[in-house]
């Protein structure tokens, strides 16, 4: 019974997640007015996302129904590599999203310079960081194995050799510390120059659309503070095998960590929708079917290259 239990769970999970992902898709190829250069960020987030409730949610309902893992070492393979590239990718997009919006309130003068290209630049680094740190394990640093249940696949935390201590290390360092400082870093000057301008009432004289820019902000912090919890587990287990006894990690923990780790998948579509005016907009003129509906904010001010629509 308890298999039954998680895999309706998880097939719930994997249903919802793929569904409204396609909606946020369905919207960008809709509605013209969404195609901005910050915006086709999260149309590669939602990629992130499809991939994987597209090939991870179904793997584990069909082994945690047959009580092991099904696919075989092949199988696990290609699995675990997907997820964690899929993950990588997310949080070096999120990383970008975060560039963005420093650049475009707090160094305008750098911000309305980008580009289409420039932008698809740094969106195309976020991926090739993913492929490469994906695809260490498959060649031999650290490697990938089923988890104690049988249920997923990921990195094989429980041989805690020095080729997992440093793969893990590594991993830390370059894809979730570095990208926190520089997300750290980022939001924290553009909450100083928002208050900078409010304090001296100024901000009318800003070529900024503001509430447009403060939508975009706070889902894209709503976003990453979401994306931690969920990968935090993940991240406990990885260190404490790395540090500790890996025998000694409760089971519960070790089942339920690479499965939260996937629930960022399907909340993303709900943080676009609730955070920001414009996805509100564009969902209420689909369930409407609206199909000549305006999405954009009306704004006395020039837009930012982040605002305007995408031509390259």
């Amino acid at each position: 019974m308890r298999f039954y239990r998680t895999n309706e769970q998880i097939l719930v999970c994997g249903v919802i997640s793929l569904t409204s992902n396609i909606v946020v898709l369905m919207m960008f190829v809709k509605f013209r007015e969404l195609r901005t250069a910050t915006n086709f960020i999260i149309i590669n987030l939602a990629f992130t996302d499809i991939g994987v409730a597209g090939i991870g949610y179904p793997m584990s309902a069909a082994s945690d129904i047959h009580g092991s893992w099904k696919f075989g070492y092949a199988g696990c393979q290609i699995y675990a590599a997907l997820n964690i590239f899929f993950g990588m990718a997310s949080i070096g997009l999120l990383t970008v999203v975060a560039i963005d919006r420093y650049l475009t309130i707090c160094r305008p003068d750098i911000g309305q310079k980008m580009t289409g290209r420039s932008y698809n630049i740094l969106i195309l680094a976020a991926w090739l960081n993913a492929v490469f740190w994906s695809s260490m394990p498959v060649v031999g640093w650290a490697g990938y194995a089923p988890d104690p249940t049988g249920a997923t696949c990921t990195i094989n935390w429980r041989q805690n050799d020095a080729s997992f201590v440093s793969y893990t290390m590594a991993v830390i360092a370059v894809n979730f510390l570095l990208p926190l400082s520089v997300m750290f870093y980022c939001y924290y000057n553009v909450s100083v120059t928002v208050k900078r301008y409010k304090a001296s009432n100024c901000l009318d004289g800003v070529n900024i659309d503001w509430s447009d820019q403060m939508d975009v902000t706070k889902m894209s912090i709503v976003m990453i503070v979401m994306f931690l919890v969920a990968w935090s587990p993940y991240s406990l287990v990885c260190l404490w095998a790395s540090f500790g006894d890996p025998k000694t990690i409760p089971a519960p923990m070790a089942i339920i960590a690479p499965l939260f780790a996937k629930s960022s998948t399907f909340y993303n579509p709900c943080i676009y929708v609730i955070a920001n005016k414009k996805f509100r907009r564009a969902i209420t003129g689909m369930i409407r079917c609206q199909t000549r509906q305006r999405v954009n904010i009306s704004t006395q001010v020039p837009m930012t290259t982040s605002q305007q629509p995408l031509t390259q």
